[in-house]
C-alpha cells in the first residue's frame, strides 16, 4: 500500500465530522472508512488506531492555535499597566480560537464542537489527548494571570479559566442564539464583537472578589451581630417597658 495524501486528508475530515456529531465512543473505524470512501486498512496504515486518528486531529488544529496563543501571551506579559496586561492576556487566549472555521490554523466551529463532545464523554483516551495538547499552554496562561492578580489563589483562577473555556465553546458552536435572543440587534456571527465581549466578561470575572473571602466576611459579620431575641424574650421586654 502506498501513501496517499489525499486519502489521508479525507480520512481526517471524515473522522472530524463524525466525532463532532456522534462522539468518539460511538464511531468505529468502519464508519470513518465509509464516510471517507476508504477501506479500514487505510486508516490503520496512516494512523495506527482510532486513538491515533483523534490525536492527529487535535494536533493539526491545536498545534498552530497554541503556538499563536503563546506568541500573543509573550507580547501581553510585556504590557506595563496591570489592567491592560490582564486584558491582553485574556485576548491572547481567546483570539486564536476564532480563526476561520475552514482553515487548520484555528479551532473553527466544527472542531470546537468536537472538543465539547469529547470533553462531555469523559473518555480516558480523550482525557489523555486533551492533557497532552493543552495543559502546557493552559498552565502558561494561568501563571500569567497569577502574576497580574497575585491576591487570587490559583484554584480560583483555574475555576474562572474553566468558565472561559465553556463560554468559548458555546460562543463558537451556537452563534445564532445570540442573534435570536437579542432579537436581531446583535449578530452572533460577528467574531470581532464576540472576542471583545468574551474578553470583557472574563476580565470582570477574574477581577471579582474571591468566594472564600466573601464567605469569611459574611461569617464575621454574622458572628458580630447580637443574637435574635425569641418570642419569650420579646414578651419579657414588653412587660417591663
Amino acid at each position: 500500500m502506498t501513501r496517499n495524501p489525499n486519502m489521508r486528508e479525507a480520512i481526517l475530515s471524515a473522522a472530524e465530522l463524525l466525532f463532532s456529531t456522534k462522539g468518539f465512543n460511538a464511531v468505529s473505524i468502519r464508519d470513518i472508512a465509509l464516510e471517507a470512501g476508504a477501506n479500514p486498512g487505510s486508516i490503520t496504515y496512516h494512523f495506527k488506531s482510532k486513538d491515533g486518528l483523534l490525536l492527529e486531529i487535535y494536533k493539526r488544529h491545536c498545534g498552530p492555535m497554541n503556538k499563536r496563543r503563546i506568541e500573543l501571551l509573550v507580547a501581553a506579559r510585556r504590557v506595563r499597566d496591570v489592567q491592560d496586561r490582564l486584558e491582553a492576556i485574556v485576548r491572547a487566549y481567546v483570539q486564536p480560537a476564532f480563526s476561520s472555521s475552514s482553515d487548520l490554523a484555528g479551532g473553527g466551529a466544527r472542531f470546537t464542537r468536537l472538543r465539547a463532545v469529547m470533553s462531555a464523554e469523559g473518555n480516558a483516551v480523550v482525557g489523555r489527548i486533551i492533557a497532552e495538547i493543552f495543559d502546557d499552554t493552559t498552565n502558561a496562561f494561568i501563571e500569567a494571570i497569577e502574576e497580574s492578580l497575585p491576591h487570587l489563589p490559583r484554584t480560583t483562577i483555574v475555576w474562572r479559566s474553566q468558565f472561559l473555556l465553556g463560554a468559548l465553546y458555546y460562543t463558537l458552536v451556537s452563534p445564532e442564539r445570540v442573534t435570536r435572543l437579542s432579537r436581531g440587534e446583535a449578530d452572533g456571527a460577528d467574531m470581532a464583537e464576540a472576542i471583545e465581549q468574551l474578553v470583557a466578561s472574563t476580565v470582570a470575572s477574574l477581577q471579582a472578589s474571591d468566594v472564600d473571602h466573601l464567605d469569611t466576611a459574611s461569617h464575621q459579620t454574622k458572628s458580630t451581630q447580637p443574637p435574635a431575641k425569641g418570642a419569650a424574650g420579646k414578651r419579657k421586654e414588653n412587660s417591663t417597658s
